[in-house]
């Protein structure tokens, strides 16, 4: 009886450790604010933050390295949420960063212009281009971000920004 007590307190011990021990999988506190910020951010990928996508922009935003202003694609809607979310004051989109068009847009390509080069698809963030090399490229609109990236590659100057279409019924 009194092992079975032994053990059972032995084990009621070792339970108690592992549960105080901290949990190496668990996300810290950085990473947990970095994944509510990159939630609120556009995806569009676009760079034009300077930091190669929205995760790294949303992780310097946590670390304090970023401002909240530096998102043209999410402009002033976006802009308040992160303010909101990190108690901060809000401000205006730096036009430093670019601007965004009024209407949201998409590329298109003339399509009997395009002569198959393939650097607007390396360049596409979010692989919204498909074709292949020496034949005619199109945009996939509904996977284009509009983030604009696919222009300046084109040696033939074929892509363009149109609006983006409205939503089907």
């Amino acid at each position: 009886m009194l092992t079975a007590i032994l053990v059972v307190a032995v084990c009621a011990a070792l339970l108690a450790g592992a549960l105080l021990l901290p949990d190496e999988t668990a996300p810290d506190a950085e990473t947990r604010l970095t994944e509510r910020i990159d939630e609120l951010l556009p995806q569009t990928q676009c760079g034009r933050c300077t930091f190669t996508g929205c995760r790294p922009y949303a992780n310097a935003i946590a670390r304090g390295e970023a401002d909240i202003n530096q998102c043209p694609p999410g402009g002033e809607t976006t802009m308040l949420a992160l303010a909101q979310l990190l108690s901060r004051a809000p401000k205006p989109v730096d036009p430093k960063f670019g601007v965004m068009p009024v209407q949201p847009a998409v590329a298109w390509i003339d399509e009997p212009a395009c002569i198959g080069c393939t650097k607007c698809i390396q360049a596409c963030p979010v692989d919204a281009i498909v074709g292949a090399s020496k034949f005619m490229h199109t945009v996939i609109a509904a996977q284009c971000t509009g983030c604009e990236l696919c222009i300046p590659p084109c040696p033939v100057d074929c892509i363009e920004m149109r609006p983006a279409p409205g939503p089907t019924v």
